[in-house]
């Protein structure tokens, strides 16, 4: 058996698991969050309307001079406190968590506990 069939099947169930209970609303939108092994991205996303009301990726032109490597912790950290701000900037002060198929772990769990000391509300 493939290795990578198996870590495959496990990511779909785990997002499948997740999504079915977030959504997001105009009052609650949702803040998705996307892993990879060099860069790390977030979005906060009102489903109702299909708009992305703010982002912010390790990948941006302005924050690389600032965050440097994206596939760390440190990073996490700081995008979680840049998110934060935004999304307030935007008039969105409470987000429910969309973790996707990632463990709440190492990258995933530094960025939400930095976005939460910034101000916002899980």
């Amino acid at each position: 058996m493939d290795i990578r069939k198996v870590v495959d099947g496990q990511r779909k169930r785990r997002a499948f698991r997740v999504r079915k209970r977030v959504r997001g609303t105009a009052e609650r939108p949702r803040l998705c969050v996307y892993r990879s092994l060099q860069n790390f991205g977030c979005q906060v996303i009102d489903d109702e309307a299909g708009k992305t009301l703010c982002s912010v990726s390790s990948s941006e032109k302005e924050l690389r001079g600032e965050i440097g490597y994206g596939g760390n912790c440190t990073a996490a950290a700081k995008l979680g406190k840049i998110l934060a701000e935004r999304a307030i900037k935007a008039g969105v002060k409470s987000v429910s968590f969309d973790r996707g198929s990632y463990k709440y772990h190492g990258r995933v769990a530094a960025f939400a506990d930095a976005a939460r000391e910034a101000g916002l509300e899980f």
